[in-house]
């Protein structure tokens, strides 16, 4: 995750040349004299590109979890598919069984009521069965009737299941879409840094990168925790967890245990303390109580940005480990280097 506090904007001084070299040339076109020849374009300058390539680096880390909220979702509905799908076999099963016995009853009461009832009662050599048997034929009337209604009932209830699964599988759909378009914007914004770096020569490159890996190295060592205790014996193991794998690569949409992106970092590290996390930093944001800044304790949440994009764990003495972002390493980082949005406490 890049420091909040940034260089200034990237190209603007390139972008004020090429403001002024436009207007110059368009006045010699007014005048009617020849343009004057292009200048060749000035080296990119490393602090400039260094700026670009973090915001590009912030956005995509915002795209990754976007990315992981769409995964969420579609694993969410994939499952909940699959259940109404299930109950929708079912249902059919039952229904295609309630018709096939009363099928078998109607064409049983077909049979026996072939002849008109009082002329079988006078052909009847005992007319006081046919009279208890058409009392049976009565009762057996109603259930019938009975099993109609449930008929109707499970072919309504059946139909339902039939729009629900229709539904669900259009979100699935949806879901599907903002996955793949959540992905294709992570990877634009990734092959924009790429290009840049690769615009420097390989020394600044190598300088960029030797930076990065050097804020990755630093621990305890450049900042002071404190000795202030974890709010639990959870936070701790989940702290300890996270700690343990400073100097590990960012990988949006991974969760460990070899690379990470932010919240997968906090997603892994509180299931070494036997805890499972919302998957993605917004829904981490609601999965405790929220305490301020102030009395955060080592092993909370710290969320930060206004659309809460990035988390990271409390470590003390307002120090923060975390993911920072595509192209950096697990490392602290102080919690003031990107704006606070809360602090929860699982």
């Amino acid at each position: 995750m890049p420091v909040h506090r940034r260089p200034p904007l990237p190209g603007v001084q390139r972008l004020a040349r090429a403001l002024a070299l436009t207007a110059a040339a368009t006045g010699v076109i007014h005048l009617g004299v020849a343009p004057a020849a292009a200048t060749p374009a000035d080296p990119p300058d490393r602090a400039d590109v260094k700026a670009q390539v973090d915001q590009l680096y912030d956005e995509a880390e915002q795209a990754s979890e976007k990315y992981n909220a769409a995964q969420e979702q579609q694993k969410r509905l994939q499952r909940e598919a699959g259940i109404l799908l299930t109950q929708v076999a079912a249902g059919q099963d039952d229904l295609n069984r309630l018709r096939a016995d009363l099928g078998a009853v109607v064409a049983a009461q077909y049979r026996a009521q072939g002849l008109d009832p009082t002329l079988r009662l006078m052909l009847d050599n005992d007319p006081a069965s046919y009279l208890a048997g058409a009392r049976s034929l009565g009762q057996a009337t109603a259930r019938q009737n009975e099993t109609l209604r449930d008929l109707r009932e499970r072919q309504r209830r059946l139909d339902q299941r039939r729009q629900e699964t229709a539904a669900k599988l259009d979100e699935l759909e949806q879901a599907r879409h903002r996955l793949a378009a959540a992905k294709d914007e992570v990877r634009t914004r990734l092959a924009r840094a790429r290009q840049l770096l690769g615009d420097l020569t390989a020394a600044e490159r190598d300088r960029l990168a030797y930076d990065d890996d050097a804020r990755a190295a630093r621990g305890a060592d450049r900042f002071d925790l404190g000795n202030e205790p974890p709010a639990s014996d959870r936070a701790a193991a989940a702290l300890n967890a996270a700690v343990s794998k400073i100097g590990s690569s960012y990988v949006y949409g991974s969760t460990g245990p070899s690379t990470f992106d932010c919240s997968g970092l906090m997603y892994w590290a509180w299931r070494q303390a036997g805890v499972t996390l919302p998957r993605t930093s917004q829904g981490q944001a609601s999965a405790g109580r929220r305490v301020s800044l102030a009395e955060a304790r080592p092993g909370d949440l710290v969320i930060f940005f206004k659309d809460r994009h990035h988390v990271g764990m409390y470590a003390g003495g307002g120090v923060v480990v975390h993911a920072p972002h595509p192209g950096a390493r697990v490392r602290y980082e102080s919690v003031s280097a990107m704006p606070v949005n809360s602090v929860v406490r699982v």
